[in-house]
């Protein structure tokens, strides 16, 4: 019922953002006579936040264009190369009529960075992606808004996702040799047991996997966010935070943890920050900062844009990852695709190479969760492990912004390209990284 009244609210709050919109622009407009009423500036500052509090806020794009490469401006075209229920893989292909520059740009490592299915969509990581397009060939997972998923696809759980994760990187592997696997916060638990799986099973596993600031083991330096998740039992969760999709989308029905009750949750984080961050943005917008105004536009945009997570996936997640932690106490089961219960054993990955990164100042992945993964990892030898922690950072510092660009990504890269050839440099995988599918030629000037 919950989700119903939420919707209604915010269908009638809907034309009052609008039309709040619309004053803005009327009281700041010099050539309309309200443009000329006394505090006119500070009425359509009124109105533009009004405006930015109650719209409604859709899956923002990731909008990377181009590229700068070492002063060679390469065009970006987003596409999406595979298309599951849940999730779609999207490239982000790069072009170029440099002809040493489209060379540089064959040779380089292949990356499929896993996004979180946590709360806010894959363009959280834009800045990730732009970043790497300079150095790797980028993939992304970008998971679906569970409420436009209609029933009819079936549920989506948690082994799910560690089986989505396998096809992707089996994808790659089929198209390029080999790649790397980058996962960002959540999804480090889910791509460490595919990879364990694979491992397990004999497959060829991805060369390096980078995992950044996620709950491997989320008993050590817990926060806030795990205690909510440790203290509350798993019925409180389906009683209090599960509901179903509404019947205006195409997802009527499914149960759900809603977008609109975690972009809450968020805020009840930190209300002080949020509030001082929206009076600025009214102060700004008085002083005519279009460039502080803009900023805050730009990351309330992707912050308040807040997909709903299938109850099945959630739920699971909770108990799995931060009541059980059946990933480090080796008790972890998970249904592959044939239906068949696989145990999740880390200590089976021997080829792959291990990168762990985490921020000083994370208040979401305490210190020391993420780096737990080598100690569960005793079979990657120990001169292809490596942790990174990145002073001053956040959570979100480790991903976007300076410090990602100006310590980690160069830790990542490095990391990457020093183990960018199979361990053993010779059998059947090196000869597999060494073919070039029939796919790549369609272009002489793609990459």
């Amino acid at each position: 019922m919950l989700y119903q009244l939420y919707e209604s609210q915010r269908t009638l709050m809907e034309p009052f953002s609008d039309l709040a919109q619309t004053a803005a622009k009327a009281f700041n407009n010099p050539l309309l006579p309200l443009g000329h009423m006394p505090f006119a500036q500070r009425i359509a500052a009124g109105y533009g936040l009004m405006h930015r509090l109650g719209k409604d806020y859709e899956k923002p794009e990731f909008g990377i264009r181009t590229v700068d490469v070492d002063g060679v401006n390469i065009a970006i075209h987003e596409r999406v190369e595979m298309s599951k229920p849940f999730c779609e893989l999207r490239r982000f292909k790069r072009f170029t009529d440099d002809p040493a520059t489209l060379t540089k740009l064959k040779g380089q490592p292949v990356v499929l960075i896993v996004a979180p299915l946590s709360g806010h969509y894959a363009t959280l990581l834009r800045d990730t992606v732009r970043t790497m397009l300079k150095d790797h060939k980028v993939y992304i997972t970008d998971w679906k808004n569970a409420r436009l998923v209609p029933l009819s696809e079936g549920e989506f759980h948690l082994d799910d996702y560690v089986n989505y994760v396998q096809e992707f990187i089996r994808y790659l592997q089929k198209a390029y040799g080999n790649c790397h696997v980058m996962s960002v916060c959540q999804p480090t638990v889910p791509v460490l047991a595919a990879v364990s799986l694979m491992a397990s099973r004999g497959e060829k596993t991805p060369l390096t996997m980078t995992m950044m600031g996620g709950p491997i083991d989320a008993r050590k330096s817990p926060t806030a966010v795990n205690n909510l998740a440790m203290n509350k039992s798993h019925s409180w969760f389906e009683h209090n935070v599960i509901y179903r999709v509404p019947s205006n989308f195409p997802g009527a029905g499914r149960r759900v943890y809603p977008g609109f009750m975690q972009h809450a949750g968020f805020v009840a984080m930190n209300p002080d920050h949020h509030a001082k961050s929206h009076y600025d943005y009214f102060q700004h917008l008085i002083k005519g900062d279009d460039a502080s105004a803009e900023a805050h536009r730009q990351f309330y945009d992707e912050y308040n844009a807040v997909l709903d997570m299938d109850a099945d996936y959630y739920l699971e997640t909770i108990k799995t990852v931060f009541q059980d932690f059946s990933l480090v106490q080796g008790t972890w089961d998970v249904k592959n695709e044939h239906g068949e219960l696989e145990r999740v054993k880390p200590q089976d990955i021997k080829t792959t190479a291990l990168l762990s990164v985490e921020g000083e100042l994370d208040d979401i992945s305490g210190s020391g969760q993420t780096e737990a993964v080598h100690t569960i990892c005793q079979g990657v030898p120990k001169a292809r492990q490596r942790h990174l922690e990145a002073k001053g950072a956040g959570h979100y510092g480790i991903f976007s912004g300076r410090r990602w660009r100006e310590i980690v990504y160069p830790a990542v890269k490095a990391f990457i390209l020093e183990h960018n050839k199979p361990l053993a440099d010779s059998g059947p995988a090196s000869k597999a990284s060494a073919k070039k599918p029939t796919a790549r030629k369609a272009t002489a000037k793609a990459a």
